[in-house]
């Protein structure tokens, strides 16, 4: 089980998450060349194990960037000015998703609906059929901003690849705490960051690229550098990254997924459904509610709203300083309206009843105020 350093807080943010004593220290090994063969080791290593976090067969590409630079990778890899692509849009990093594929060029048919819930299966179904001949479907599995889940992954790719469409799936804040077979569902770009269930440190973006996409930019190259995919597959052939990458956070990254897959994905993500559950009603008993419908409600994410009369910043900076633990706040919409919990990586029992019973006390401190 993981063990809660006494000497830091306990990190129950959507990202970052507390990262075990194994995995830092092992971004303490020196220094070494990357173009030469302890590199390409390390590097087909991490690889190796990537694939089987996505379960594909297929081709991993590993950026040293953020989530977004993961995103927009997929974007302007797929994307040519003129293009189409449908985006459902609910929540902040959907809508992100859909302005990356408009500055990539593209036109973006939004598929919204209210915050808190999902557009159904039916609409995005009525708005590829209006589309036409479209590039790609952009999907946030997680909508990190809401704590709400797309419960259609497979069913929404299928429908993309029914219209001869990419289905792209961004997963950053989900993959490992929900379990998405890329191969078995035919999903042609899923991207997910190391500081989310995976429980690294911040810093890499992976992403899965079928081989529909690898013929797409044989034909078309893309008009980007430090995220062109076919640089880095071909690189990647011979052990490499064609920049340099994050040597300490691939270092990292390599004893997270070796934890992850000693673990084993499929407990991983058992584990990650029960103590979001256990996270579910503990904070509805201490009185506040879930933005998600309960159909939605996220695995990984739990966003609530705030009981009346208390305030975001007094409440975060009181749960941070009285009893070390750090949860994040909203934005957009619900800034000051909702604190978010993250239930990612190395989260268990011990953790969730201390994160409940802090958040509990600390609402009742404050409303008594």
């Amino acid at each position: 089980m993981y063990e809660v350093n006494a000497r830091q807080k306990l990190i129950m943010l959507p990202g970052p998450t507390n990262v075990s004593e194994r995995v830092m220290r092992a971004m303490l090994q020196p220094v070494i060349n990357h173009r030469g063969d302890a590199f390409r080791e390390l590097h087909r290593g991490v690889l190796e194990k990537t694939r089987r976090l996505f379960q594909t067969e297929g081709d991993v590409v590993v950026f040293s960037a953020s989530g977004t630079g993961g995103v927009e990778a997929a974007v302007w890899n797929l994307i040519r000015p003129g293009d189409v692509a449908v985006v459902p849009v609910f929540g902040e990093f959907s809508s992100r998703l859909a302005e990356a594929v408009e500055m990539a060029g593209g036109t973006a048919v939004k598929v919204a609906s209210e915050f808190g819930s999902v557009p159904s299966l039916g609409q995005i179904e009525e708005a590829m059929a209006e589309a036409g001949n479209f590039r790609a479907m952009f999907l946030v599995h997680n909508e990190t901003s809401t704590g709400v889940a797309a419960p259609y992954v497979q069913e929404a790719t299928k429908m993309a690849r029914d219209h001869g469409a990419f289905a792209v799936i961004d997963a950053i804040s989900s993959l490992g705490g929900y379990a998405i077979p890329v191969d078995a569902w035919g999903v042609d770009m899923c991207i997910t960051g190391s500081q989310k269930c995976v429980a690294a440190p911040p810093g890499l973006s992976l992403l899965s690229v079928s081989k529909r996409v690898v013929e797409f930019l044989r034909q078309s190259p893309t008009k980007t550098r430090y995220f062109e995919i076919s640089r880095y597959l071909e690189y990647g052939a011979k052990g490499e990254t064609p920049f340099t990458p994050a040597l300490p956070l691939f270092y990292a990254l390599d004893e997270a997924l070796k934890e992850l897959l000693e673990e084993g994905l499929a407990k991983r993500v058992q584990r990650h459904g029960e103590m979001s559950a256990r996270l579910y009603d503990g904070l509805s008993n201490a009185g506040v509610k879930a933005v998600a419908k309960p159909e939605v409600r996220s695995k990984t994410v739990i966003a609530s709203y705030y009981p009346p009369g208390v305030e975001d910043g007094v409440f975060r900076k009181t749960l941070a300083i009285e009893k070390d633990i750090l949860v994040a706040g909203g934005f957009g919409p619900f800034a000051g309206k909702v604190f978010r919990v993250g239930c990612m990586g190395h989260v268990n029992a011990e953790i969730v009843d201390r994160t409940i019973r802090a958040v509990d006390e600390t609402l009742s401190k404050l409303r008594a105020i």
